[in-house]
C-alpha cells in the first residue's frame, strides 16, 4: 500500500516541482522594467500591467509550499515503510562485509625494496 502511496505522492512532487520551474521563468526580472521605460521591450503582458507579478508571485508561493509539504510527505512514507530496508548497509549480505584475509605466503618485505631505506 505505501508503495502506492509514495508513487503518487511522487508523481504530484515532480509535476509540482515542473510547474514551479514554469512560472519561475514566466515572471520577469526587476530589470525588465526599465528597458520597457525606454521604449525598447514590450510591456504588456499575459495577465495585465500590474496583475502579473501578484499572481505570478502567488502562485509560485503556493506551489513552493506544496512542494515542500510533499517533500516531507515523500519522507514519511519512506521512512514508515515497513518491507524496506533501513539502510543500504542492511541489504549487504553477513558475508560480503567481512575484510578479506592476508594471504598466507605474503612476505614480512623487501630486502630490495626502497622503503626500508627511509629513516625513521
Amino acid at each position: 500500500m505505501s508503495s502506492y502511496l509514495f508513487s503518487i505522492v511522487l508523481t504530484v512532487h515532480v509535476l509540482i516541482g515542473l510547474a514551479v520551474i514554469g512560472l519561475v521563468l514566466m515572471q520577469h526580472g526587476k530589470g525588465a522594467d526599465m528597458g520597457a521605460a525606454f521604449g525598447s521591450g514590450a510591456s504588456g503582458s499575459l495577465f495585465g500591467a500590474s496583475g502579473s507579478a501578484n499572481f505570478l508571485s502567488r502562485m509560485t508561493a503556493v506551489l513552493a509550499t506544496l512542494f515542500f509539504l510533499t517533500s516531507l510527505g515523500l519522507s514519511y512514507v519512506a521512512h514508515n515503510d515497513g518491507g524496506a530496508a533501513k539502510s543500504v548497509m542492511d541489504a549487504v549480505p553477513a558475508a560480503a562485509s567481512e575484510a578479506p584475509a592476508a594471504p598466507a605466503d605474503a612476505p614480512a618485505g623487501n630486502p630490495d625494496s626502497k622503503a626500508l631505506a627511509i629513516p625513521k
